[in-house]
């Protein structure tokens, strides 16, 4: 599909080629084509930035429909239930390749770096940033649930922190989670949840 500016030039160079005749008109006309292609060339699309766009797309999927899924067994309908976990699968499968193409899967140490870095982001800018938004707006709620993940991912940054450390050799031990909030604690937790405030028994171990 041509661009404004390519119908444009393209249509100006036949329309006065058809009145000036041979010589003028076919100058006019490869300058119209030569236009076309130095557009062409310029949107040609980055395959770096699709990947990683469909990275994101993917992904969103894939929570998207997990979280489909929790609703359909709250409504008792558990065979869509599986086929939106089914298809989040596919999904998941789709985002792995777009990651690996797009060269962002490097040796674990790289990876815990890059991952700590993210978390690092979230928690100092991207969470305070959507966190005063929020609150101009009169979302408290939205802005108390960025406030949590703000300081869920600040404990993020510090596991990953402690793992680059010992170069990824971390000890064995269980993970647990807030289904609330998302506080992650290495070992058993059964105490109130220091970010939100849950209940111990809001807390389940990750397997």
């Amino acid at each position: 599909m041509k661009s404004r500016r390519q119908f444009i030039a393209q249509a100006a160079g036949i329309t006065v080629a058809a009145a000036a005749g041979p010589a003028l008109g076919g100058a006019l006309v490869n300058v119209a084509n030569a236009a076309e292609k130095s557009d062409t060339q310029t949107n040609l699309p980055d395959t770096q930035a699709n990947l990683m766009d469909a990275f994101a797309g993917e992904s969103q999927a894939n929570r998207k429909y997990l979280t489909f899924a929790d609703q359909a067994d709250q409504e008792g309908l558990p065979q869509v239930a599986l086929l939106f976990r089914a298809i989040a699968e596919a999904e998941t499968i789709h985002a792995k390749h777009h990651l690996r193409s797009a060269g962002k899967v490097g040796n674990t140490l790289d990876n815990l770096k890059a991952a700590m870095e993210g978390e690092i982001y979230e928690a100092t800018k991207m969470y305070p940033e959507m966190a005063k938004t929020a609150a101009k707006e009169g979302k408290t709620q939205v802005q108390e649930y960025f406030k949590w993940a703000d300081q869920v991912e600040a404990g993020h940054a510090e596991l990953y922190k402690k793992a680059i450390a010992v170069n990824g050799k971390l000890d064995k031990t269980d993970y647990y989670l807030c289904s609330q909030c998302g506080y992650t604690h290495e070992g058993k937790y059964e105490d109130i949840c220091p970010v939100c405030g849950a209940d111990g028994s809001a807390f389940y171990k990750f397997a």
